[in-house]
C-alpha cells in the first residue's frame, strides 16, 4: 500500500453513447455512460442521483427501466438493480453495439449481425436469451428501434442503406426497405402513426411511411456530414430535431416542410442523441464533448433557448491548483476554458464566464472557439483578496497579456495586463503576492513586470542593469515567486540563472546558475525552498536565504511535468512523462514512495489538508483524486510507506467507488425512483434496504444519541442548586394519603372487580415479579420471539435519553439473593434478551451510532451483573467478537470513504 490510493474522478458529464431517458411517476431520470461506468442524472435540475460502479471495459450502449440499468461492454451486457449488479448476460461472441427496451424484454445486437432476446424479470434465475435472430452476412446493423403500435415488431437499419422489419415473436422478416443508397445512421417513430424519420451518412433526413413504403418528405442538412440522431416534438407542434456530426442542431417544421432554425455551435463536437420530453416543449441534447444541455422553445419567434447545462472539460486540463480550503479545484484545459470544480458536490462545478461569449460570437458570425480566450498555461491566485477585486492571475498560450479573473462572480476581470508595451511578447509566468495586492508577469523576452490587481495599472519592471539586454532575464522567464512578507522576488530564466530580486526597490539582489535548462519551478513560503525542475530530470532545491543547493532528487527517466509542495513542506511531490509520481521527503533527503500509471500525469495538485492529491493526465478530460492513506492508517512513521527506488504499478482513480455510490445532493435526499408513483400504489414507499457492508445511520439528531454517553455529566450540570419546596396541601375534599417523598398522592377508589384482587393476591405471593405493564418489556418480549427487533427500536429511539435510561436501570439487580439461579429472576432474562438484541443488531449494522451509544449506557449499568453470571457472560462475549469483526470490515475496505468523511466533516461547508 502506497501513500496516495486513487479515490475517484471529477469532471466526467457523458460520453459519446447515447443516453437513456425514462420517466417514473412525475420525474424524469436520464442514464448516461462516462466510460467504463454510468450516471443517473435528474432532469429538473440535471443533479446527480446515482453512480453506477466500475466495468472492466467502456460501455458501449445503455437502456434503463425503472429501478433496473442495462449497460453492454465487450461482448457482455451487465443488469444493475440500481447501484448493484445483479446479472450478467453473456452469450454474444462479438461486441455489443446497440440495446433496446422491448416491453419486458431487452433486445442486444452486436457487430455481426446477432439479435438475442432477453427477458429480465426473474432475472437472477433466467440467465440464457429467450430467442435468437441472425441477421444476413451482408447486413451490417447500424441501429434497432421499435415503431409505435407495432406489435412484438423491430426496424433494423444498415450500413449499407437497407431496412429491414422483423416480428420478434415469429423470429421471421416480414419486410425490407431498400433505403436511399446511403449508410443509415439513425431512426425515430413519430407521433402520427406508421411513420418514422431516418437520418444517413449523406446528411439528409427522410420521414417515410413504413406501411405503404412512401417517402413523405426528406431535408437536407446545410454542413457536410452524417444525420447522427432525431427526435420528434410530441406537445402538438409538428417539428422534428436533428443533430450531425458538425455539433449543429436543426429544427424542422413538418407541417411547412422546411427549415424552421438552427442551433449554431450547439456542442463542440458530434451530437450523439437528441430527445423531446414528453408533451413538453424541451429539447435534451448530448454530445461526445462531455456535457449534456437541455433547450426550451418559449421564445416569441419560437427559437430554443439554452435553459440548463452540464459540462466538463471537452479537452485535457493543462493546469490545476486547490483553492478554498481544499474544498474546490481550479482547472484550466486545451479546450480555452477556466472551470472550478467542487470536490464536496458536482452541481457546484462550473465554467467561468469570459463575458457573453456566446452572443459576440453570433454578432461577429464567429465561433464560439475562435471568440474565447486561448488555453492557460499558468495561473496563480490569492485567496485573501477574494471578496476584494480581482484574485486570479492567468497566462494564455502565445498570448502578450495575462487576464485577471473575479472568483467571487466567477467572470472574468475588467484589466488586461500588458507587460512592455513597447516589446510585446507572450508571457510565461505569473506570481500574486502574498498580500494579493500584486501581481508579477515574466514574458518569454525575459521582462518582468509588476502590476497593481486592483486599478490593474503597472507599479514598475525588474532589470538587471549588468547584462546586455536591459531586463531581466536573456532568454525566457520560466517561473517566478513571491515570499511571505513582499521582501523577495525569485525569477528563474530558461537558461538556468535564478535571480533574487528585492520586491519593493526592484533591484537584484543575487544570482547564482543552476546548470541546467529550467522547466518549473515551486517555492514554498513558509521555509524559504525553491525546488526546480531542469531538462535533465533532476530535481534540485535550493534555499533562497543561504543562497545554496540543499537536496538534489533523482530518479525520473523522462521530462518532469509538474511540482507541489505539502503545506507543512516536509515533502515534495513531482510528475513525470515517465507514468511516475514520486514523493520526497526533504528532511531525509530520500524518495519515500513512488507509483506508476498507465496514462502519464500532466498536472497536480495537493490540498491545504494533505488529504486529497489533484492530478490530470494526457489526454483525459477529467480530474483524478487520490487519497492520502498517511493521514487516516493512525501510524505516522513513514517507513510504513517507504519503497526506496522501487515503483510500483496503481490504477487511475475510477469515476464511481468499486462497488458502487449514491449520491444524494440537498434537492434530492431519496433514492431514485423509490419515492415515486408506481402502478400498484399512488403512495411512494420509501426505500430501506441496506447498502452490503456498509453501516446505516439512525438519522436521529446528534444529541439524543450523545446525551446517553454523557448522562452522568448531565444530571450533575442539571442538579438543581435549591432543594425542592414542599408541595402544597390538597383539597380537604380530595382524599389522599401519605408517601415518602411528600408528593400528593390520591387514595385509589375501593372499587375493583373479583379479577383484579385476584391478580393483586398473586403478584402478593410474589414480589421478586417485574411489572409486565411496562411497554419496554412488553416490545422487548414479543420481538425477541420473533426475531425481529424493528418495532423494539423504533420505540427506543423515540424515548428520551433520560427515559432511557430508567427503562435500563429498572432491570437492575438490587439485591444478591437467588443469583446462582438465574431462571427464577426475570431481571436476567430480559438482560439475556438486550445481549441478544444488541448482537442482532450489530451484526446488521443497523441505526449504528445510536445502538453504540445504548450499549455503553447498558454494559455501564449492568456490567457487574454480567460479569458475574456464566450465561450471560457467554453472550457478551458474543458482542465483542461480532463488534470487532464489524469494525474491521469497515476499516479495511471502507478506509477511503471514511477519509473523505472526515475531509467533508473537517472542510465546515
Amino acid at each position: 500500500m502506497g501513500i496516495f490510493e486513487p479515490f475517484r474522478a471529477i469532471g466526467y458529464i457523458t460520453s459519446g453513447v447515447p443516453f437513456s431517458v425514462q420517466r417514473l411517476g412525475s420525474e424524469t431520470f436520464v442514464t448516461v455512460s462516462v466510460g467504463k461506468a454510468w450516471q443517473i442524472y435528474d432532469c429538473a435540475k440535471l443533479t446527480l442521483v446515482l453512480v453506477g460502479p466500475q466495468l472492466p471495459k467502456k460501455i458501449r450502449a445503455l437502456a434503463s427501466h425503472r429501478d433496473y440499468t442495462f449497460a453492454a461492454f465487450g461482448n457482455d451486457i451487465a443488469v444493475f438493480r440500481r447501484a448493484h449488479q445483479v446479472a450478467t448476460w453473456s452469450k454474444h461472441n462479438e461486441k455489443v453495439n446497440f440495446l433496446l427496451l422491448f416491453g419486458e424484454h431487452i433486445l442486444s445486437v452486436d457487430v455481426k449481425g446477432n439479435l438475442f432476446i432477453w427477458a429480465f424479470k426473474g432475472i437472477e434465475q433466467n440467465l440464457a436469451p429467450i430467442g435468437h435472430i441472425e441477421l444476413e452476412e451482408k447486413f451490417s446493423p447500424s441501429f434497432i428501434m421499435h415503431p409505435d403500435t407495432y406489435l412484438n415488431k423491430v426496424i433494423i437499419g444498415s450500413q449499407e442503406g437497407s431496412l429491414q422489419l422483423w416480428n420478434i415473436s415469429t423470429k421471421k422478416k416480414l419486410y425490407e426497405f431498400k433505403g436511399w443508397n446511403s449508410s443509415i445512421y439513425c431512426c425515430v417513430s413519430s407521433p402520427a402513426l406508421d411513420v418514422v424519420a431516418v437520418g444517413c451518412a449523406d446528411g439528409k433526413v427522410h420521414v417515410h411511411n413504413v406501411r405503404y413504403d412512401e417517402e413523405i418528405v426528406t431535408f437536407t442538412h446545410s454542413t457536410r456530414g452524417a444525420v447522427t440522431t432525431l427526435s420528434f416534438r410530441t406537445d402538438g407542434q409538428p417539428l422534428l430535431a436533428s443533430g450531425g456530426s458538425s455539433g449543429m442542431i436543426s429544427i424542422w417544421n413538418l407541417e411547412k416542410r422546411r427549415l424552421q432554425c438552427v442551433i449554431r455551435e450547439a456542442h463542440d463536437s458530434s451530437i450523439i442523441s437528441l430527445h423531446f420530453f414528453a408533451n413538453e416543449p424541451v429539447l435534451m441534447s448530448s454530445a461526445a464533448d462531455n456535457s449534456i444541455k437541455m433547450w426550451i422553445f418559449d421564445t416569441s419567434d419560437g427559437d430554443p433557448r439554452l435553459l440548463r447545462f452540464r459540462s466538463g472539460h471537452s479537452a485535457p486540463p493543462l493546469c490545476i491548483r486547490f483553492y478554498g480550503n481544499g474544498r474546490h479545484i481550479l482547472s484550466a484545459g486545451q479546450d480555452r476554458a477556466f472551470r472550478l470544480f467542487s470536490v464536496i458536490q458536482d452541481q457546484q462545478s462550473r465554467e467561468l464566464s469570459q463575458r457573453h461569449v456566446a452572443k459576440r460570437a453570433k454578432k461577429r458570425k464567429m465561433k464560439e472557439e475562435e471568440i474565447k480566450l486561448k488555453p492557460v498555461i499558468a495561473f496563480d491566485f490569492a485567496e485573501i483578496r477574494e471578496r476584494d477585486w480581482c484574485n486570479v492571475v492567468t497566462c494564455h498560450m502565445d498570448t502578450p497579456q495575462a487576464y485577471v479573473w473575479r472568483l467571487q462572480d466567477f467572470v472574468l476581470g475588467e484589466h488586461i495586463l500588458t507587460p512592455c508595451p513597447d516589446n510585446q511578447t507572450p508571457v510565461k509566468a505569473c506570481a500574486i503576492s502574498a498580500c494579493g495586492n500584486f501581481a508579477v508577469l515574466g514574458t518569454e523576452g525575459g521582462w518582468i513586470e509588476r502590476f497593481n490587481l486592483q486599478s490593474g495599472l503597472s507599479r514598475g519592471s525588474y532589470l538587471d542593469i549588468s547584462g546586455a539586454k536591459s531586463c531581466a532575464h536573456d532568454g525566457e522567464v520560466a517561473g517566478i515567486a513571491c515570499d511571505a512578507t513582499n521582501c523577495l522576488m525569485i525569477s528563474a530564466g530558461y537558461h538556468g540563472d535564478i535571480k533574487v530580486w528585492d520586491f519593493k526597490g526592484r533591484e537584484l539582489k543575487s544570482r547564482w546558475k543552476v546548470g541546467s535548462f529550467v522547466i518549473k519551478i515551486v517555492y514554498h513560503r513558509t521555509n524559504g525552498l525553491l525546488a526546480i525542475a531542469t531538462d535533465d530530470m533532476v530535481l534540485r532545491l535550493f534555499d533562497v536565504v543561504a543562497q545554496r543547493m540543499v537536496r538534489k532528487f533523482e530518479g525520473h527517466t523522462d521530462r518532469i511535468t509538474d511540482l507541489c509542495f505539502s503545506e507543512d513542506g516536509k515533502w515534495l511531490l513531482s510528475s513525470s512523462m515517465d507514468g511516475s509520481l514520486r514523493i520526497w521527503d526533504i528532511i531525509l533527503a530520500r524518495q519515500i514512495d513512488a507509483i506508476h500509471v498507465d496514462v502519464s500525469i500532466t498536472a497536480l495538485s495537493l490540498s491545504p489538508n494533505m488529504d486529497i492529491l489533484a492530478t490530470s493526465h494526457v489526454d483525459q478530460n477529467g480530474v483524478y483524486l487520490w487519497v492520502n492513506q498517511a493521514m487516516f492508517s493512525g501510524s505516522s512513521n513513514v517507513d510504513l510507506y517507504a519503497s526506496g527506488k522501487e515503483v510500483f504499478g496503481v490504477k487511475m482513480p475510477t469515476i464511481s467507488s468499486k462497488e458502487g455510490s449514491e449520491l444524494e445532493d440537498e434537492e434530492s435526499h431519496r433514492p431514485m425512483g423509490h419515492q415515486l408513483q408506481t402502478e400498484d400504489n399512488n403512495s411512494a414507499p420509501y426505500f430501506s434496504h441496506q447498502i452490503p457492508d456498509l453501516v446505516t445511520l439512525s438519522l436521529l439528531p446528534k444529541s439524543q444519541w450523545q446525551s446517553l454517553v454523557n448522562l452522568d455529566i448531565i444530571k450533575v450540570r442539571n442538579k438543581p442548586i435549591e432543594p425542592p419546596k414542599k408541595p402544597e396541601k390538597a383539597p380537604f375534599f380530595l382524599p389522599s394519603i401519605p408517601s415518602l417523598s411528600g408528593e400528593i398522592l390520591f387514595k385509589p377508589s375501593d372499587i375493583t372487580t373479583g379479577e383484579e384482587k385476584d391478580t393483586k393476591n398473586e403478584l402478593g405471593h410474589n414480589k421478586r415479579m417485574p411489572d409486565l405493564s411496562s411497554q419496554f418489556l412488553q416490545l422487548l418480549q414479543s420481538s425477541a420471539k420473533t426475531n425481529n427487533f424493528s418495532t423494539f427500536t423504533d420505540y427506543l429511539k423515540g424515548l428520551s435519553p433520560s427515559t432511557l435510561d430508567m427503562e435500563l436501570r429498572m432491570l437492575q439487580i438490587i439485591d444478591d439473593e437467588d443469583l446462582q439461579e438465574p431462571e427464577g429472576r426475570l431481571e436476567l432474562c430480559s438482560i439475556e434478551m438486550l445481549l441478544d438484541y444488541f448482537i442482532l443488531e450489530v451484526s446488521c449494522r443497523n441505526n449504528f451510532e445510536f445502538i453504540q451509544a445504548v450499549v455503553r449506557l447498558f454494559l455501564k449499568i449492568h456490567g457487574e451483573t454480567i460479569r458475574r453470571q456464566s450465561t450471560l457472560q457467554s453472550k457478551a462475549k458474543k458482542l465483542l467478537e461480532i463488534q470487532s469483526s464489524v469494525w474491521q470490515r469497515i476499516d479495511k475496505m471502507f478506509q477511503s470513504s471514511r477519509c473523505m468523511v472526515t475531509f467533508l466533516s473537517n472542510s465546515h461547508f
